[in-house]
């Protein structure tokens, strides 16, 4: 029950006021909303199909998308403006420019693929952090849909004959498949991402259902790993308590930190703005993934003065926060205190009990402060401006977990959303 379900059953009532629509919900309603609810809530606004058109293409070089639908997707997300304000106001809520939490007018992903040119600023809709979802739920709400929550749907039913005899059919139009993605399937990260540890950002419940339904009804998969891989591998902070992780602040204002991999090395720009790249660096001509994913375990070292510039983590596009609504410490004392944080009065110590060589981060600290000295980091090519630092004790790690956003791809499909066998 996120964005897209959401909108299927809005068009669904508006078009066929009599219309018998069930809504099948696999979480409780306190825990529904998909990932939709606690995405960031940014949407992309377009005016130039043409742009658009190619800044998509461009970023799906390696899983093209068929030239008809892709012009004719364009041509529509043009469109598509003026519906997502009617779903504003319908639920009295604000459209506003802008992400709501950032000063930026317009998010630019992939910015030297057309990205100023495709997108004409960035929307959302009031309040954050899960304002475009509620605007679409209540939309839902005032058109009489029904809603089965905690309904776990198992397959698809083609064969009503079967030798149990014959089998109930609920769908006398059609069924539209609004089922998330596998960001909590790590059997199915493995399989098609490569990746031997990941946690989900967003839904718990979002455990591959649709795709193991859909591959047994016999539709074709496609783009399941592409260029942007979704949105991407991003750092992730894990509390015990919960299955999901949080997102690492990318606005974090101090900058004396570093991350480090198993041998207790750095291993790409961290601070550079990757979360405008999905966590991917540009290489040999193709954004590929940073290390992150397969570096591990990976730590993230800081000092004192990092420690009480404000929070590690982001307080939207994360279900911790806006579900589960753990309030993290404002200068992450709480976290410190609970040992999610490791603390130790010397690089050595804390290298000691996160188990990495103490004369390998010492030294890697060493070289990076270093390079903080000389205003240029001639490793990694990390933003100068950022460069500050880590002298001020106590330090502290964190261990930094593969974070997944969303997966994409899936079912083949028309531009009209019809799966293909």
């Amino acid at each position: 029950f996120g964005a897209a379900g959401s909108s299927a059953a809005i068009e669904a009532r508006d078009l066929a006021p009599d219309a018998d629509i069930l809504i099948i919900e696999k979480a409780t309603e306190a825990r529904s909303g998909g990932n939709a609810r606690v995405s960031g809530q940014s949407l992309l606004i377009s005016n130039n199909a043409e742009a658009l058109a190619r800044y998509q293409r461009t970023m799906s070089t390696a899983n093209p998308i068929p030239e008809d639908m892709l012009l004719e997707w364009a041509d529509r997300m043009t469109k598509l403006e003026p519906w997502i304000k009617d779903r504003a106001a319908e639920a009295g809520q604000e459209f506003l420019r802008g992400t709501g939490f950032t000063e930026r007018e317009a998010v630019l992903e992939f910015p030297d693929l057309g990205a100023s040119e495709a997108v004409a600023y960035t929307a959302t809709i009031l309040p954050i952090p899960s304002g475009v979802w509620k605007a679409l739920k209540a939309n839902v709400d005032k058109r009489d849909v029904r809603v089965m929550y905690e309904t776990r749907a198992m397959r698809l039913v083609q064969d009503v004959e079967t030798p149990q005899g014959r089998q109930a059919i609920k769908a006398r139009k059609g069924v539209i498949m609004a089922v998330g993605g596998f960001e909590n399937d790590l059997q199915m990260q493995r399989d098609y991402y490569g990746l031997s540890d990941a946690f989900p950002l967003g839904s718990p419940t979002n455990t591959g259902d649709g795709l193991r339904i859909l591959q047994r009804a016999g539709a074709q998969m496609w783009h399941l790993r592409n260029q942007g891989q979704s949105g991407g591998v991003w750092p992730g902070l894990k509390i015990p308590a919960y299955d999901t992780v949080y997102l690492r602040n990318f606005l974090l204002p101090a900058f004396s930190w570093i991350d480090v991999d198993v041998e207790a090395k750095r291993f790409y720009p961290e601070t550079n703005e990757l979360q405008l790249t999905h966590y991917k660096e540009k290489r040999h001509g193709r954004y590929l993934d940073t290390p992150l994913p397969y570096a591990g375990p990976v730590h993230m070292i800081f000092d004192e003065t990092t420690r009480a510039a404000g929070k590690l983590v982001m307080e939207v596009m994360t279900w911790n926060a806006v579900v589960e609504e753990y309030e993290w410490s404002d200068e992450n004392v709480a976290e410190v205190e609970a040992g999610w944080i490791i603390k130790a009065d010397t690089l050595e110590e804390l290298a000691a009990k996160i188990g990495k060589s103490p004369e390998q981060l010492a030294a890697t600290v060493a070289a990076y402060n270093q390079s903080c000295a000389e205003g240029e980091d001639k490793a990694f090519n990390r933003r100068p401006e950022t460069l500050s630092p880590i002298v001020t004790g106590p330090f502290y790690a964190v261990d930094i977990k593969p974070a997944i956003v969303c997966t994409g791809g899936g079912a083949k499909r028309t531009i009209d959303g019809h799966v293909l066998d």
